[in-house]
């Protein structure tokens, strides 16, 4: 804890900045995580198996209830066609599609603000560079020659320990805006492949 408190406060203030930011993306990645892992582990296309079955047996009650088992986006997307059912076509289509324009946001929620702060962060390590530099240089120029030494050891650790942290904080946020877009992107997929077998499935069967 003691080098970490020497390594923030060498780089002060802009270190602690970044603290703060890199706080926010922690939180921001924890908490993309936690969403995708809990409303968005479905398998799709089991589900849709069984609602195949259920529609084709002409169990769309018991097809809507299947979907109100838990309150995941696929299953909302699902029972929002099979409710319009006995409406036609074009209900089913607006519906779903109504659906999907409430459940693709909260699924990529937040996780383009990763690649911001990257930028920021940087920025910011940048600007204590910058500033560790120009005490180096005032200390050069300006100092007594028995504090020379120190306030231009002082003024470099500042400027390395900004870098180190700003360029470690925007790799964090690259690697997981990566994988987060990735699999936000992949979870889409599968929510809009669902959503054209589903209205198939109900239009060809009206037919």
């Amino acid at each position: 804890m003691e080098k970490i408190w020497g390594f923030l406060h060498d780089g002060a203030p802009f270190s602690f900045i970044n603290v703060a930011i890199l706080a926010s993306v922690i939180a921001i990645i924890a908490d993309r995580f936690v969403h995708i892992l809990t409303k968005h582990q479905v398998n799709g296309e089991e589900f849709m198996a069984q609602i195949r079955k259920l529609v084709q047996a002409g169990n769309i009650d018991r097809a809507i209830k299947l979907c109100e088992a838990e309150p995941l986006p696929l299953l909302q997307v699902v029972k929002a066609g099979l409710t319009q059912v006995n409406r036609g076509e074009e209900a089913i289509i607006a519906q779903m599609d109504e659906r999907m324009g409430e459940v693709v946001p909260m699924l990529e929620k937040r996780i383009g603000v990763l690649w911001s702060l990257a930028n920021i962060a940087t920025l910011i390590g940048l600007l204590g560079t910058i500033s560790g530099l120009i005490k180096s240089f005032a200390a050069v120029a300006f100092a007594e020659p028995a504090q020379k030494s120190a306030l231009l050891s002082r003024g470099i650790s500042e400027a390395m320990y900004n870098t180190a942290l700003g360029l470690g904080i925007a790799v964090l946020c690259m690697f997981f805006h990566m994988i987060l877009h990735g699999w936000a992107k992949r979870i889409k997929h599968d929510l809009e492949r669902t959503q054209m077998k589903l209205e198939n499935l109900l239009t060809l069967k009206r037919e």
